[in-house]
C-alpha cells in the first residue's frame, strides 16, 4: 500500500506488520489487537537499508501524538 508518511513527509510504500511486530505492538500499546496498522518501509539510508519503520493506521495518518516505529526485531 502507498500511503501518506508523517514521518518521511510524503507519499511512501508500507506494508502489514508481520506476527513478531504485532506481538511487540500489541505488548508497547496494552491491546488485544492491532490488525489496522501498516509501516512505512521507506529506505532512508540506502548504504545501510535502514528504514523509516514509523506506524499509522489505514484511516489515520498520525494516530499517536508523537510517532511510534517499530524496531527491527530478529
Amino acid at each position: 500500500m502507498t500511503d501518506y508518511c508523517v514521518t518521511c513527509g510524503g507519499d511512501q510504500v508500507h506494508r502489514r506488520l508481520d506476527r513478531k511486530e504485532e506481538d511487540w505492538l500489541k505488548e508497547r500499546l496494552g491491546r488485544a489487537g492491532v490488525g489496522e496498522f501498516w509501516l512505512c518501509v521507506n529506505v532512508l539510508d540506502p548504504d545501510t537499508g535502514r528504514q523509516c519503520r514509523n506506524l499509522r493506521t489505514g484511516f489515520n495518518k498520525k494516530p499517536f501524538a508523537a510517532p511510534i516505529k517499530a524496531p527491527v526485531l530478529e
